[in-house]
This record gives C-alpha cells, sequence and structure tokens, in this order.
C-alpha cells in the first residue's frame, strides 16, 4: 500500500477544487518525538510534509484546522498581498523537505494576509521551526521557535479557557526552554504542576520532567580548561 493518497479539496478563496496529498493513517506512527512533540519517522515518507494544503490555481495555502470560508474582504487582501503574484505550481503531489518548508511559509504568509487564527498561525510556525530542526539548522529554528512561542502566549492570553490549556502551557514552557530562557521556562512548568485544576496527567508529569531537566542542568558543575597546565577544574 503506497503511504500516500489523493483528497480533494475545495479552495476556500477561489473555490476551485484541487488534489493534495495525505498520509494514511499507518504511516503516521512516529519512531520517537521531541518533548515539544516535534515527530521523527521513515525517511520516505514524513506525515509534517503534507500538513498544508496550497492551490494550484490561486496560491491560497492554509491548513484543515484554518478558516473554512473566506470573506470578499479577506479574499480581497489576500489578492492585493500575494495572489496577483502566483504563479500556478502543483504541490499535490510527492513533497521533498524543500517545497515542504515552501508551503508552509507560503501558508504563513496567507494566513497573516487575511488574519488567521492565532492559534493556526503558532502551529505552523512551529512546524517551520521543526522542519529547520530536521536540517539541524539550530539558527533558523531557534528564530522560529521564538515567533511560534510569541504566538502561543498569544493564543493563552486570548483562548487559553477554550483551550487545552496544560498542553498550551507546558508547549509555552517548553520553547522556552528549547531558546535558553530557563526561568521562564520553569514559571510556566511550575503552573502546570502546581494549579489543582489541572487534571491532565500526562502533561503534569512531562511538565515536572522537563522542570527537574533543567534544575539538573543549573546544578551541574561548569567544566574549565586550562590551556596552560592541560587540566580540567570545576
Amino acid at each position: 500500500m503506497e503511504p500516500l493518497y489523493q483528497s480533494t479539496i475545495t479552495c476556500i478563496c477561489c473555490e476551485q477544487t484541487f488534489q493534495t496529498s495525505r498520509v494514511r493513517p499507518s504511516f503516521k506512527k512516529a519512531l520517537s518525538r521531541d518533548s515539544d512533540f516535534c515527530g521523527y519517522y521513515r525517511e520516505d515518507i514524513n506525515p509534517d510534509f503534507y500538513v498544508v494544503r496550497v492551490c494550484p490555481n490561486c496560491g491560497f495555502a492554509t491548513t484543515e484546522n484554518g478558516m473554512d470560508q473566506l470573506a470578499d474582504v479577506k479574499r480581497k487582501q489576500y489578492y492585493d498581498r500575494i495572489g496577483s503574484q502566483w504563479v500556478k505550481r502543483d504541490y499535490g503531489g510527492n513533497r521533498t523537505a524543500e517545497q515542504a518548508m515552501t508551503c508552509y511559509k507560503l501558508a504563513l504568509l496567507c494566513g497573516q494576509a487575511v488574519g488567521e487564527k492565532e492559534r493556526v498561525i503558532a502551529g505552523i510556525l512551529h512546524h517551520i521551526a521543526w522542519l529547520y530542526r530536521y536540517e539541524d539548522n539550530t539558527e533558523q529554528e531557534e528564530r522560529f521557535l521564538r515567533y511560534a512561542l510569541d504566538s502561543y502566549i498569544q493564543v493563552y492570553e486570548t483562548e487559553g479557557v477554550s483551550l487545552n490549556n496544560a498542553k498550551l502551557m507546558f508547549l509555552i514552557g517548553e520553547l522556552y526552554r528549547r531558546v535558553g530562557e530557563k526561568n521562564e521556562a520553569v514559571r510556566w512548568f511550575s503552573r502546570v504542576v502546581n494549579d489543582k485544576r489541572i487534571a491532565d496527567a500526562s502533561m503534569i508529569r512531562a511538565s515536572r520532567e522537563q522542570w527537574q531537566l533543567i534544575r539538573a542542568e543549573q546544578s551541574a558543575p561548569e567544566v574549565h580548561s586550562n590551556p596552560q597546565q592541560g587540566e580540567l577544574y570545576a
């Protein structure tokens, strides 16, 4: 069985139908995951590459969590900023890492142009950081982790009550940890652990583990080298 199958999408911008590739559920099992939920899959297929749907006709790109309709004023905003420059191309087949990056960045531009929900923007930014992580591009990964972090904080401040607070709070703490802001990370992890209203055992456990990891890192003695004597000292 092929890992990819074709799904028919109706573009919310130009209302044309197009085909986009999806990964079959049986191929979506990750071999491993990072603490911020970045998955690692078989070399020949990565489901994260196919999250974004790109209309080949008008270029509008979004995810399944994005808007399900577009008002005329939003459509005009898209065409004024992006659509008028679109050269028809099709991303509906098998995608390379480079093509996946292009699709995510296009979805980011489209989302910003039409005022997409902040939680959708945050997810796109986080996925772009993951794509850079796959490439071992730590500078760009951290850049987009910071963008994603700012966006997740906005989500928490505006939508936190209606979402899974524990997972969102953990994710904010974990991204703070990953960009090196350990004190802020501890503050968010401790909120998950100590808030009696939170009953999500997996997120409480994950927050406690990452909190302990930071404490272990902070208590470990720094090791320096003495270039004159060739000895190590703490």
